[in-house]
């Protein structure tokens, strides 16, 4: 007598909560416009050198995934406030400040879809006023910075009391060398932010220790410990190299 053998039935997972009824969870939203072929296209684009071939990879396979991505986190965090007229235009603004960054993307450190999101919010708080004061208003001062150590170990660094020359040579260098100091993926990001508030000292209206921190926080979604040791670092390899500014007039690695 021969027996029927049935086939495996895909019975899904069902999740209880405490009394015992279905786990209802809301579907995910497949990503369908920052695919593999978009990462795989900003790294062959930071590989090539023939400004032509750059142009053709990101017209044709990274602008618009670039467009959507700007788009979703402007409309989902409800970065409205901005100088510009219409969302479009700021959404350009993100777009070719990622441009600019595209060339430090390391895929062996993470998904360029984080990557890049994570550089546009970034931008997108930087730039946003309103955000700035909200948080800037509603944060205490002992949750931010318990040891008082922010205003001399950061502020105090990137106040204009150097040549301007130097932190823009700077800025410069930390781009190009980011990884040799901060190899991991989160450090280099933390980092990343620092430097770019450097660059953007001279737009930023209140230079204190609290706002500072919570942009950095807000940037990176890391811990205070996690940001007070970036800047440690950060701050031996900038005196290093602005003892290397000062005595050769150049930065060297």
């Amino acid at each position: 007598m021969e027996v029927a053998v049935l086939p495996e039935l895909d019975v899904p997972t069902v999740e209880l909560t405490k009394k015992g009824t279905v786990r209802k969870r809301k579907p995910k939203k497949k990503n369908t416009y920052f695919t593999q072929e978009t990462e795989d296209a900003i790294v062959k684009w930071a590989k090539t050198t023939d400004q032509v071939e750059k142009d053709r990879l990101f017209s044709e396979q990274i602008y618009h995934p670039f467009f959507k991505l700007t788009e979703n986190i402007i409309h989902t965090f409800k970065y409205y406030y901005t100088e510009v007229d219409t969302i479009k235009e700021l959404q350009h603004e993100v777009i070719i400040f990622l441009l600019e960054k595209m060339h430090m993307y390391d895929q062996s450190k993470g998904k360029a879809y984080s990557y890049f999101g994570t550089i546009a919010k970034r931008y997108l708080i930087l730039s946003n006023q309103a955000i700035y004061k909200k948080i800037k208003n509603k944060a205490e001062v002992e949750e931010v910075d318990e040891d008082n150590t922010i205003y001399n170990d950061l502020v105090a660094e990137a106040d204009p009391t150097g040549p301007a020359e130097f932190m823009d040579l700077f800025c410069d260098f930390m781009d190009k060398y980011i990884y040799h100091y901060f190899p991991k993926q989160k450090d280099a990001q933390v980092a990343d932010s620092i430097v770019e508030l450097f660059r953007k000292r001279e737009n930023i209206d209140i230079f204190n220790k609290k706002a500072l921190y919570i942009y950095i926080r807000e940037m990176t979604d890391s811990t205070t410990p996690q940001i007070t040791r970036i800047i440690k670092r950060l701050k031996v390899v900038y005196k290093d190299q602005y003892d290397n500014y000062y005595n050769y007039g150049y930065l060297k690695h």
